[in-house]
């Protein structure tokens, strides 16, 4: 179990640290767009789909290596009141009984979506828009896939600590 843990973590941080270079290349493209805009008076649609489009990658694809890391939004004003054991099982059942079928649902929800992007070959309904929005959609079961799997090794991990016999149940 702690092996296929391992591996989740160490799958999910190189996809976090890698997808954080988006920031980088959205850093750019704002300034790009800015200094035609602002500078040079032109602006293309073009630019400023990709900029969502980077923002919207960035965003989703993050999403798991930001709930392995615990920095996902979570009411804290009560959480932080309990006692540790009461913490690990709210982490668990949240996980087991939100997390885990919520991602599955986005998934499955998602798969028509984006399928039928793809068979339509979907570009931008805007003139000088991005090509290839389908590629975009892709990335929300793509997204859920990569949280699922982290929720996966959350349960495995809080499960252990719960429910195991050893000293790290303590």
């Amino acid at each position: 179990m702690n092996t296929l843990i391992q591996q989740i973590d160490t799958f999910t941080e190189k996809i976090g640290k890698g997808v954080s270079w988006l920031s980088a290349v959205l850093v750019l493209v704002v300034c790009y767009d800015v200094f035609t805009r602002y500078l040079l008076n032109k602006s293309t649609v073009a630019v400023q789909e990709l900029e969502w489009h980077i923002f919207a990658a960035l965003f989703l694809l993050s999403m798991a290596y930001g709930f392995k890391h615990n920095r996902h939004v979570r009411v804290d004003v009560l959480y932080n009141k309990f006692s540790p054991r009461t913490q690990l099982h709210i982490n668990f059942w949240g996980t087991v009984l939100f997390l885990i079928p919520f991602s599955l649902l986005i998934i499955w929800a998602s798969l028509d979506f984006v399928s039928a992007s793809f068979a339509i070959r979907e570009t931008s309904p805007d003139p000088g828009g991005l090509p290839a929005r389908y590629l975009l959609k892709a990335v929300i079961p793509l997204s859920f896939l990569l949280l699922l799997l982290q929720g996966f090794a959350e349960a495995l991990r809080t499960g252990i600590r719960l429910f195991g016999k050893s000293e790290e149940a303590e």
